[in-house]
């Protein structure tokens, strides 16, 4: 058996992707906007090498966009890459909720503790979302839906789910500041969460597609309503 394989080189690019994907969802890189190697490796103190890595972590979680000759850019979500996003969500999302009421192959998880689970994360983004804390917001309102996707108890649709964790961390982020009301945020995910514990699949399933409402609307109405509307990413790309 020869020697172990070293890992600082992986372990250093993992911590790269951790630090670019939290400035995307910060908004510390725009959608669209151009990420320069030389320039990222100089303000983080590592070599190039790692940073491609973690780069290409990024783009095939959907984060960032790579075009050839032109160079890596932060990915800006149209309104039918938005609708797709959710169409996977919430079709992952309803089969999850199949399975845990017993209403699918498998049979049903408990959903008195999934219940519990998902109302005390709930209460969690209500405070965050009072306290006007929108990227906190979104990044509960993303584990509230892993955590129902979880509760399913199949490894191949949570390892599914995941695949487009990274986008739909993205979408919550880009939509939390223009989401309806943050009351009526909260009372959503009580609601789901209260009928998740006792009522029918045929009363959740609608409940959750209202819930999920219409992430393009909301987008162009955010768009529409930003001061200083920025060129679209292809523009901008295109400079």
């Amino acid at each position: 058996m020869g020697a172990p394989r070293p890992i600082e080189k992986l372990t250093l690019s993992v911590q790269v992707a951790e630090r670019l994907r939290g400035d995307i969802l910060a908004g510390t890189h725009g959608p669209g906007e151009q990420l320069h190697e030389v320039e990222l490796a100089l303000s983080l103190g590592i070599s190039r090498g790692p940073l491609r890595e973690a780069m290409q972590r990024l783009v095939q979680e959907g984060l960032l966009k790579s075009i050839p000759h032109r160079g890596v850019f932060v990915v800006d979500l149209s309104e039918d890459d938005m609708l797709d996003v959710f169409f996977v969500r919430a079709s992952l999302e309803e089969a999850a909720i199949r399975r845990l009421v017993g209403g699918g192959d498998g049979g049903g998880g408990d959903r008195a503790a999934t219940a519990r689970r998902l109302t005390v994360i709930s209460e969690r983004m209500d405070r965050a979302m009072r306290g006007g804390d929108h990227a906190r917001g979104g990044d509960l309102d993303l584990e509230y839906h892993r955590t129902l996707v979880d509760a399913a108890g199949s490894l191949r649709l949570s390892r599914t789910y995941a695949t487009v964790q990274a986008e739909t961390r993205l979408c919550l982020h880009r939509l939390m500041g223009g989401y309806r009301s943050r009351d009526d945020l909260a009372v959503e995910h009580f609601r789901l969460a209260e009928l998740i514990g006792s009522a029918p699949v045929e009363v959740i399933l609608p409940e959750l597609h209202r819930h999920f409402g219409d992430p393009a609307a909301i987008l162009r109405r955010l768009r529409q309503d930003a001061p200083d509307a920025a060129p679209d990413a292809e523009q901008r790309q295109d400079r």
